[in-house]
Order: C-alpha cells, then structure tokens, then sequence
C-alpha cells in the first residue's frame, strides 16, 4: 500500500509518497497565493492510499479534503531519524521560521524551540537580504564564500537590516563581504537556539535553508559541531508526514 505526506511550508509544498518502505514519488512546487490548490496540483494523478499533511497550511487540506495532520516538529523528528539513525538534534530553516528539535535515544521528540515571531534568519530574509545586493539566490552564498572577511550587520530586522545594506554598499563595502556578513547573522541567530536545545551532538540540518552551502559551513564553524545536511532536506517533513501515514496503513487505521 501507498502512504503519502505532504508538507505545506510558508514558501513551498513538498510530496513524497513510499510504498514497502521505499520512497517511490517525490514533488515540490511554490505554495503561491493559493495554498490549497498548490497542494492539490501537486497531489494530482498521484496514487495512495492514506496521506497526512503537515506544515504550516495542514489544517486547510485537514478542512477541505479530511485529511489527517501531524506537527512539523513531529514530521521532521520522524523524517530525520529515518534518514539518519543515530539523529539527535534537528534545525530546520525554513521560509519564515526556525526549529531547533532534540531527540531521544528513541528517536521522539524531547525538547523543542521555534522562532516563529519574525522572517529574521529565515528563508524569506535570505532571499531578501540576496536581492538587496544584486545576487540571485544561487550567486548569494558563493559570493559570501569568496569573501575574505564580513562586513557586521547590526540589524536582523528585516526592514532595518535591507536598509543596512543598502547604507553599507553606498559607503563602498564590498558586496561579497557584506554578502558574509549576512550569513555571518543568521548563523549566530540559529546556532543560539541549537546549543540552548542541544549543546552537543552532530546537527542534521533540514528545510530551505540547508541547501545555502555558507550557512552549513559557518553553522559548523560556529557550533564545531558535524553539521549533516540530506540529500534533499526540502523533503524532510513531508518524508515524516508519509512515514507517519505508512504506519497508520500497518495499525489499520486512517487517523493520525
């Protein structure tokens, strides 16, 4: 039988299907103005049998299509512990929060914090603070990585922080090091939550964010911890949400 999960995050929508415990379909598209539809193109001529949504917008297909929901903090302890046995502290960055989680011996969420109040270090702030200077999301973290020291950004507002920026470059800083001094911001921010939660332990870094190769390696710098980063850490929660549906399907019941 075929369980899916689907992950309706800030900025995109994730699907992952597995079926013998093997993942067989993954999908992932913009969640636009219109969240729900975005989850139900993405759904569309997908075969399963039970699916469970997590994320942000669960509650919408939970209201629309009655489906099952789970917690981001339980999908992505779920997802991660999968991907990587021995998991025993997850930060997720995403497009508008951040989630620092502890694990047990068991893989169950013990300890958890969010940042959730503003897009300050997030996702949303990255692409934000790339435009401001010039840079494409993909061109941000290179030029940050080419910097040979980092300009300080004072501000983690997102508004005060834009304007930094655009006061920095007009005295002259160098765009690259300015580009660091961004990252340099964010990874204090996340690297405070993790060792509040977590103080040791090799991170698995997941959502968005993780794909920003400058954020992995100042994270690993700052905390001089392992920072493991999955083959796709997009999926991670929707991962979670199927694993979750895979388990309903095996003690006979739909509900999560």
């Amino acid at each position: 039988m075929r369980a899916a999960g689907l992950d309706i995050g800030s900025r995109t929508v994730k699907l992952v299907v597995i079926e013998g415990g093997e993942t067989v379909l993954t999908r992932k598209d913009l969640t636009s103005h219109d969240p729900l539809e975005a989850a139900r193109a993405l759904m569309s001529g997908v075969e399963y049998d039970v699916i469970v949504a997590t994320g942000y917008g669960r509650h919408l297909l939970k209201g629309h299509l009655d489906c099952p929901v789970i917690s981001e903090i339980k999908a992505f302890a779920l997802g991660a512990k999968a991907i990587q046995t021995s998991c025993r502290v997850v930060l997720d960055i995403g497009g508008q929060d951040t989630k620092v989680i502890s694990l047990n011996e068991g893989g169950e969420m013990s300890k958890f914090e969010m940042n959730d109040k503003c897009a300050a270090g997030t996702g949303r702030f990255l692409e934000i603070m790339a435009y401001a200077l010039g840079y494409t999301l993909e061109e941000f973290p290179k030029a940050a990585l080419s910097a040979e020291r980092s300009e300080k950004i004072n501000s983690m507002c997102t508004v005060f922080a834009e304007s930094e920026v655009i006061s920095l470059t007009a005295k002259g800083a160098a765009r690259s090091e300015v580009a660091l001094g961004i990252h340099r911001a964010i990874v204090s921010r996340s690297t405070a939550l993790v060792r509040r939660i977590a103080p040791s332990g090799e991170v698995f870094f997941a959502g968005g964010v993780a794909l920003n190769r400058c954020v992995e390696a100042l994270l690993a710098e700052d905390l001089k911890r392992p920072v493991f980063v999955p083959p796709d850490p997009q999926m991670v929660g929707a991962f979670g949400a199927a694993l979750h549906a895979d388990r309903s399907i095996m003690k006979g019941t739909s509900h999560a």
